[in-house]
């Protein structure tokens, strides 16, 4: 799987998101600064409402540019026969019983998920649970993946 396309595709989902929050929080600040959202009494309280979500939409918008930012400038080249997980890794998993699933050990943004040559690509950070059990496991190793019929083994079947 060609990661440099896989990169692209994280890149153009999460601009696509961003240029939807982004309008929402315009659209929040225009409501909050707007004369009818002025309080009309001293338990009216639509003004400072619409300004928190306005508040809030807009350090979103501040995260989604910081992700972006970290996603345009990862390296995803290739990782060496034996290397580690680390952030960068594309890793296929087989559990004891089911279909192979493939993650992208990703800097931010877990639970992303884009479809790549027909197959869903999902996103997992170091700090996620998935995440903390890959990193520094190799290709052949083994983990226990909980599941709601108790923890599953999955093997490593490649780190890319």
């Amino acid at each position: 799987m060609n990661k440099s396309l896989l990169r692209s595709a994280f890149v153009q989902q999460l601009e696509a998101d961003l240029a939807l929050l982004t309008q929402a929080a315009l659209t929040s600040r225009d409501e909050a600064t707007h004369e009818e959202s002025r309080a009309e009494n001293q338990y009216d309280m639509h003004a400072q409402e619409a300004a928190y979500l306005a508040e809030g939409q807009a350090r979103m918008v501040a995260d989604l540019h910081e992700t972006l930012s970290h996603y345009r400038t990862l390296d995803v080249g290739p990782f060496a026969p034996g290397s580690q997980i680390a952030v960068g890794a594309l890793v296929r998993l087989r559990p004891s019983e089911g279909k192979v699933r493939t993650y992208f050990v990703g800097p931010r943004a877990g639970g992303l998920e884009v479809p790549i040559e027909g197959e869903p690509v999902l996103v997992v950070t170091p700090a996620s649970p998935l995440g903390r059990q890959l990193v520094g496991l190799r290709a052949g190793s083994t983990l226990l993946i909980p599941g709601r019929n108790g923890a599953i083994n999955h093997e490593i079947l490649s780190v890319d």
